[in-house]
């Protein structure tokens, strides 16, 4: 099925791929492992999980599907009713269902659908490359173990040699230090006379400019009316959609229907599709708005979908 590699790509970018009407697929970073049983060495990893309660669609595979196949965002929605669909007739008929890379589905004696997650996928970028690996253990025999306790054990024996004194290198080495004190010395007094002919000339000039302001000073007897605008600002980047509409006139007309239903509607441009989008409202919580979106769902616009966007930006 082609909509596994959609959800595995979408596996390795966030921690919650929802696919609508049927769970979602989460991941869990679990640490590097080693089990001393075995002496095998486990990498870290993202491995995936399965939560049959998140079913409501957060427009995140489907805006993927759509800008993949470069086809509608009701065309993506169709295909991914129809591929639920298959799979929960599959499962209600006794079958197994089989994602590669991602896990098994099947029905257990109450009824539930349950998961198997896949143990060969690592999700993790961070791990790409690594792998599992078995370490032999090191056996060392008794005499080995013995000579390597009598060299551990054995005292580190040194003997220091005296060291010659060489008279002229310390007289070189005074010479030396007078030097750089006397260097030192001369380089204090010519910083000393830099800074005072630097602050006698930053003197000057701040009188320059002082003056220079005052003969420039005028009243406005007349001044302009200051003006007061306010930019309003689309704050969050989850927006609850209310249609997407080929003519600019139709999304209008939906702008006043929502106004006039007491939704604080708007307008946010034309996607990469050419479509004048309409939403309900924006969110910065992603929960919230899907908590939104749910309502709208049951009550308003059953196709009713959430846009994951930054205003602005494309």
């Amino acid at each position: 099925m082609q909509l596994e590699t959609y959800i595995k790509d979408l596996l390795y970018r966030y921690e919650c791929v929802i696919v609508p009407g049927f769970g979602a697929f989460l991941t869990n970073y679990r640490s590097a492992v080693i089990d001393n049983d075995t002496h095998t060495f486990h990498p870290p990893a993202k491995l995936v999980s399965f939560n049959r309660q998140l079913q409501t669609n957060d427009g995140l595979l489907a805006s993927y599907i759509a800008s993949s196949d470069s086809c509608s965002y009701e065309t993506a929605l169709q295909r991914i009713r129809n591929f639920t669909s298959g799979l929960s007739r599959k499962l209600h008929d006794g079958g197994e269902i089989r994602m590669a890379g991602i896990g098994d589905f099947q029905l257990n004696k109450e009824g539930s659908v349950q998961f198997i997650p896949s143990a060969t996928e690592n999700y993790d970028t961070a791990s790409f490359g690594l792998t599992t690996f078995v370490a032999s253990e090191i056996v060392r025999s008794a005499p080995e173990l013995a000579e390597v306790g009598a060299k551990e054990q054995a005292p580190l024996l040194f003997t220091p040699r005296k060291r010659t004194s060489v008279p002229y290198m310390k007289y070189a080495a005074i010479g030396l230090i007078a030097i750089a004190l006397g260097s030192l010395g001369g380089m204090k007094i010519y910083e000393g006379n830099v800074q005072k002919h630097n602050f006698a000339e930053k003197e000057k000039a701040d009188l320059r400019v002082e003056n220079d302001i005052q003969e420039a000073t005028f009243v406005i007897s007349d001044p302009l009316p200051v003006l007061n605008i306010s930019v309003p600002v689309e704050q969050g980047r989850y927006h609850i959609v209310a249609g997407a509409f080929r003519i600019e006139a139709n999304a209008y007309k939906k702008l006043d229907q929502l106004a006039a239903r007491g939704y604080s509607a708007k307008l946010i441009g034309v996607n990469k599709y050419g479509l004048h989008q309409v939403i309900y409202s924006s969110h910065t919580d992603r929960l919230e708005a899907l908590r939104e979106l749910r309502s709208i769902q049951n009550t308003e616009n059953k196709d009713a979908w959430l846009l994951v966007q930054t205003l602005g930006a494309e």
